[in-house]
């Protein structure tokens, strides 16, 4: 899709109504954009701060037609969007980002196909319905390796991993219950790190800092920008991204993971969105990830990204929250995001903070502070 620019007053439409909805419709809105969100839960929060919400299931076509009449463009916050409701707003000429953008990324064994066809640096993986399947993959890849389901695993869900063939019991009854999987060889790394970059509908580039990324219980902790890595590791990284951003015709913000070992990479994930491990860009950098996203669905130039020099986010989630509130006299300078969600659960991310410097050795007390949190 190729559309003219769409100025302040014009209305984005965006499929999903978490944190990253809510993001995406606080930079539209001080843009001089409306907001309108498709979402099945009242009140959610992109609907706290947009104009309107039609409350309905993803996949229900009267309201994505209803979303369509009320839009003069359409996002999404989120990859496992039903592809027929996405096929239906690209033929209206409403979403820039395509459906091709989902169909690749909601779905690990297309996701590591074009990521093979593109030369792309990747661990050995086979794709397994059955046992039959499962134990021959684990001939060719052996073990230690990761099983993961195709499609839906998100913050470690839907995924095991196979220490020896003894687990292959375990390993079977995973694919019976959860249907066609992907067998990954094990990656020893030393870090984890992503790169964010947002690509306009013009084909013009901006890319944020290499991030490093800490992980508890599989689900994001702590974002480091920049990544403590070599130059030759960074090179590596974004030269990646930019390969996934040119082959795949991306449009919009777009997040790439990836493994370091020594001084290679291997990109595990891929992401059609804004990310969490960009958080950090909304006060480190001039430009944030959401803002650059909604330049980029509504044809405006790319800002040029400027970076203050150091950053630390950290995710809030429900078990977090009560402790760092009582603590936060103790963590000045911290700028704070609560997401507007209605109940704390354990594990769920109910908000960020992030800290702000010119070097990260300026913020090794606040990290000792954090870790005391």
């Amino acid at each position: 899709m190729r559309q003219n620019r769409l100025l302040y007053r014009s209305t984005i439409g965006i499929v999903g109504g978490g944190q990253l909805g809510r993001m995406m419709a606080t930079a539209a809105k001080h843009m001089g954009y409306r907001v309108v969100v498709l979402d099945p839960t009242p009140d959610c929060p992109t609907a706290q701060v947009s104009d309107q919400q039609i409350v309905a299931d993803y996949a229900d076509m009267n309201a994505i037609k209803q979303l369509a009449e009320k839009s003069d463009v359409v996002t999404y916050e989120f990859e496992n969007v039903d592809l027929a409701s996405a096929n239906y707003l690209q033929e209206k000429g409403l979403l820039p980002q395509g459906s091709e953008l989902l169909r690749i990324t909601q779905d690990r064994e297309n996701e590591k196909q074009v990521m093979l066809e593109k030369g792309l640096p990747i661990s050995t993986f086979s794709i397994v319905s059955d046992r039959t399947q499962l134990e021959d993959a684990l001939q060719k890849i052996g073990t230690p390796s990761v099983l993961k389901t195709c499609t839906g695993g998100y913050d470690g869900k839907g995924q095991m991993k196979l220490d020896t063939k003894a687990d292959i019991e375990q390993a079977a009854d995973f694919i019976a219950k959860n249907g066609r999987c992907i067998l990954e060889q094990w990656v020893t790394f030393d870090k984890e790190i992503s790169v964010v970059f947002t690509r306009s509908i013009h084909g013009e580039v901006s890319i944020f800092p290499v991030a490093e990324n800490q992980h508890k219980h599989h689900i994001l902790h702590k974002t480091i920008a920049p990544a403590r890595i070599s130059n030759t590791v960074r090179n590596k990284a974004v030269e990646a991204a930019q390969v996934v951003a040119e082959s795949i015709d991306v449009v919009g913000t777009f997040a790439v993971e990836m493994f370091v070992s020594g001084d290679d990479i291997f990109i595990n994930e891929m992401a059609p969105r804004p990310h969490n491990s960009g958080h950090y860009t909304i006060e480190a950098c001039n430009v944030s990830q959401f803002e650059q996203h909604i330049r980029a669905i509504c044809g405006l130039p790319l800002a040029p990204v400027l970076f203050h020099g150091a950053a630390i986010m950290i995710n809030l989630l429900g078990e977090d929250v009560e402790p760092f509130m009582k603590r936060i006299e103790d963590l000045e300078g911290a700028h704070i995001h609560m997401y507007g969600k209605q109940e704390n659960k354990p594990k769920r991310k109910m908000g960020h903070i992030t800290f702000v410097a010119n070097q990260l050795a300026e913020l090794d007390k606040i990290i000792e502070k954090i870790n005391e949190v």
